[in-house]
């Protein structure tokens, strides 16, 4: 079997940091064989971008992304709510969440409404057409997750589940930000 090393005078494809170590993902090794120190937000990002387009051709047939899907869903569970509390709860900054919501609101699966107490705020809700598009996609939805459980078990699922929701609060954030060493610019 042909090996799969790198001879040294390749470039690493991955940029270099100041103090010259390179960042990889798991279980990349360098051209001597050693295990290279992951970079986590590289394996995550790898991890989130293989399951969404896993998850997407799972709920192709209902026409949703699974990004769409996770908004419709955050809007059922809260009844109507203001952008930016969408936009706390996603994890995402307002204009990426406008940028979301468009094809949902063109296609009538949400409405978007300037709130009545706040003119400035705006309200988001579903429609009937996004209630019956969440419904259909549930059928779809469950069988991605059997799929996953499948692979990954419960238990393992329900503790990667946790650290993920650990890593997107806003506590592990400010926690980060204040650590030592963290570059302030």
């Amino acid at each position: 079997m042909p090996s799969t090393k790198k001879p040294p005078s390749e470039k690493h494809p991955m940029a270099t940091l100041g103090d010259g170590a390179l960042q990889t993902s798991p279980g990349e090794t360098n051209a001597g064989g050693k295990v290279l120190h992951p970079c986590h937000a590289t394996a995550l990002r790898k991890a989130t971008r293989r399951l969404s387009q896993l998850y997407d051709a799972a709920l192709a047939p209902c026409g949703l992304r699974s990004t769409q899907r996770s908004i419709l869903r955050h809007i059922h569970d809260a009844g109507e709510l203001t952008m930016g509390d969408l936009a706390d709860i996603l994890v995402l900054d307002r204009s990426a969440l406008n940028h979301n919501l468009k094809p949902l609101e063109r296609d009538g699966l949400v409405q978007v409404r300037v709130a009545l107490k706040d003119k400035r705020s705006r309200r988001v809700r579903l429609t009937p057409a996004g209630r019956e598009k969440l419904a259909a996609s549930q059928p779809l939805w469950r069988e991605a997750q059997r799929r996953f459980e499948a692979i990954i078990p419960v238990g393992q699922t329900t503790e990667l589940i946790s650290i993920l929701a650990e890593i997107s609060s806003p506590e592990f954030a400010e926690t980060f930000i204040a650590s030592p060493g963290v570059n302030r610019a």
